[in-house]
């Protein structure tokens, strides 16, 4: 896996549930899952963070709604950053 994902927690907002983490990438710069723990993802954020700026912005290859087991990202090389994301159920 050359993106590790933590997930770090959930809440209810509104009628959607939202759960957030960290990902860091191995240093390969390709692209891999993120599981949102999320039965249904409808929308996600990514923002990198760090000492350096990133070189090019992180991206979601996904059209939404997605399986929120399975978002796939890509980031640069080393990228470390956090990762939001919301949908219609926790899985």
């Amino acid at each position: 896996m050359s993106i590790a994902d933590t997930f770090v927690g959930r809440s209810v907002i509104g009628n959607e549930c939202m759960t957030w983490g960290t990902y860091t990438d191995s240093g390969a710069a390709t692209e891999d899952d993120i599981d949102t723990k999320l039965h249904l993802c409808t929308r996600m954020i990514l923002q990198p963070y760090g000492t350096t700026v990133a070189t090019n912005a992180s991206v979601i290859n996904e059209t939404f709604p997605v399986a929120g087991s399975a978002v796939t990202i890509r980031t640069d090389a080393s990228q470390v950053g956090l990762w939001i994301a919301f949908g219609d159920a926790f899985a």
